[in-house]
């Protein structure tokens, strides 16, 4: 037997619950090894001190009511917690419109160069200034960001034009109606309407 044997059997052995020729093998490696000897030794000793222990009754006032009442009180939910777990699906649109709302305001007020959509080869740019030439068409709807429009020839089409504005020549014809978006809400409005109508497109 080995010393790993040893160990394993010691417990059983002071257990009272090993007995035969395991018992018999457990004595003769004690008798031959001094380390596992004094193993034994010290785990009779814990033994023999852990039933010589005389439990103590605790004291009458403590009670299982007693114990309960010393617990802190369990919080209490906030009731928009409540409404956010019974409504996951709203309370998704409502953060991603929160999302969508704050990062339109920072595009709002971050954004100073100047834009254009429509028919560019009918147009005049100078610096912030976007022109229709007199005799020009531009097919379809004109789009300008942060910047002035003049229009002296023809849009076929919508005029929007956003944080800026616009003068009609009075050779100007528009065929389509005159938007002008200078508030963060109408804007927000606008770009809300361009992504729908990208998406039904």
């Amino acid at each position: 037997m080995n010393c790993k044997e040893a160990i394993l059997l010691m417990h059983d052995h002071l257990d009272g619950n090993l007995n035969g020729p395991e018992a018999a093998e457990l004595k003769k490696h004690l008798g031959t090894c001094s380390g596992c000897r004094e193993r034994y030794a010290k785990l009779d000793k814990a033994g023999a001190l852990v039933s010589s222990l005389k439990p103590v009754p605790p004291p009458s006032h403590l009670t299982t009511a007693f114990i309960m009442q010393g617990l802190p009180a369990p919080a209490k939910r906030i009731v928009w917690m409540k409404w956010v777990r019974r409504h996951p699906a709203a309370s998704v649109a409502a953060i991603f419109f929160v999302v969508m709302l704050g990062s339109f305001l920072s595009m709002w007020n971050q954004n100073t160069d100047l834009v254009v959509h429509g028919d560019m080869e009918q147009l005049v740019i100078r610096g912030h200034t976007v022109v229709v030439p007199e005799g020009k068409t531009v097919q379809g709807n004109l789009i300008i960001e942060n910047g002035q429009v003049e229009v002296n020839g023809k849009i076929n089409g919508n005029l929007t034009v956003i944080d800026g504005n616009y003068a009609l020549a009075s050779t100007a014809q528009i065929s389509g109606d005159i938007t002008s978006v200078n508030q963060a809400a109408e804007w927000i409005w606008f770009k809300v309407n361009q992504m729908i109508a990208l998406f039904t497109k």
